[in-house]
């Protein structure tokens, strides 16, 4: 199969997907009710988009095209309360968080289509622990070549926005010690972490044809890189968010990325290289582990320091392009963040005040539903 031309897209348009956890009312454990949820929600109104994910437990949504953080908002408000609703009367809850507190991987049912059986098979019983949960976000961009450089320049922000959305430090019933245990699922996966730093369309499109005819990849689907070209829609894809716990942190996170991009474009504060990748998986890690008290190494300049800090900074440098962009609530919500702590955190305190985990879940449903 040939690389996709890159379709032509109006720069710093945004797309977010969310993948939905399905609970049970009853004892808040996972439910396999996709195919219920879904066929109520055939005739939803909106432009957004709702399908199934690999397991029956959960759902991904996608909104439609968006520009602007109160535009986002808007639609993200209106899928929530129309999932809530459906959700109400098939008697569950939907819940964000990057993991399920305490489900079971070989309980979960893989989703009947030809594509999640071809997962299965491939990757065993990697499929159904991939029953977990995390935000994506579409960057629009008017060529590859672009979209290439974007991606590279947005490899050192990877940690604040793993650290920001963190919100999985509970697998099967135990505490993991990380923010973001998501995902170390994720890295399972023989195609996951960093992109081959590769900066034309036409030399990506040498190297698809490489990885193609090895048989290992069929499709651009078949990466699980951190950030990924989206060649058929012109977008980037930041792929590294756990699902945050409510829809205005997850407008929040999208609107932040914005204005992150519209500074890397426009004043093109260094130019990407191999090297930005000597500490890509140290810092990766750190945030994974510790959230946004991690610390990360400036590739640049060797120097470490906490990845709160670096956040504050960067805060500072883009709120012009915020501004500009009509996201300053935006980026206030992300300061919020460094005060209050991220979702992982929220989840820990509740567990520490003595509520069992199905109680946690309960509370996450009910925030997420509102």
């Amino acid at each position: 199969m040939a690389l996709a031309e890159f379709t032509t897209s109006e720069p710093l348009t945004l797309g977010v997907e969310l993948e939905l956890q399905l609970v049970s009312t009853h004892d808040f454990d996972l439910a396999p009710q996709a195919e219920d949820l879904l066929r109520v929600l055939a005739k939803h109104t909106g432009a957004w988009d709702v399908k199934p994910e690999i397991t029956r437990s959960m759902i991904e949504i996608g909104t439609s095209i968006q520009r602007e953080h109160s535009g986002l908002v808007a639609e993200l408000h209106d899928l929530r309360g129309q999932l809530s609703q459906a959700a109400r009367k098939l008697n569950i809850g939907i819940a964000g968080g990057g993991t399920h507190a305490y489900q079971h991987w070989s309980d979960q049912q893989i989703f009947p289509t030809e594509r999640f059986h071809y997962i299965s098979e491939l990757y065993g019983y990697l499929a159904k622990q991939f029953t977990v949960f995390g935000q994506h976000v579409h960057v629009g961009c008017e060529d590859g070549d672009t979209a290439l450089w974007l991606l590279h320049a947005l490899s050192r922000y990877v940690p604040h926005f793993i650290a920001l959305s963190a919100s999985s430090p509970f697998v099967q019933g135990v505490d993991t010690g990380f923010d973001s245990a998501r995902l170390n699922s994720v890295f399972a996966f023989p195609l996951s972490g960093r992109a081959p730093f590769v900066t034309t369309w036409d030399d990506f499109g040498l190297y698809f044809d490489k990885m193609t005819s090895t048989g290992v990849v069929q499709s651009m689907k078949d990466f699980y890189w951190d950030i990924r070209p989206k060649p058929e829609f012109g977008t980037i894809e930041l792929r590294v968010c756990d699902t945050p716990l409510d829809v205005d942190k997850a407008a929040a996170l999208a609107c932040y990325l914005q204005a992150i991009c519209r500074y890397l474009r426009e004043e093109r504060p260094f130019e990407p290289s191999e090297d930005d990748y000597l500490v890509y998986t140290f810092n990766r890690f750190q945030a994974c582990r510790f959230g946004l008290e991690g610390e990360i190494v400036d590739p640049q300049t060797k120097q470490r320091e906490k990845l709160r800090d670096n956040i504050v900074r960067t805060l500072a440098r883009v709120d012009e392009h915020a501004l500009d962009l009509r996201s300053l609530d935006a980026s206030n919500l992300i300061r919020d963040s460094l005060r209050h702590g991220n979702d992982a955190q929220w989840l820990r305190r509740l567990r520490a005040e003595g509520e069992p985990l199905s109680s946690v879940v309960h509370k996450a449903a009910d925030r997420w539903m509102s």
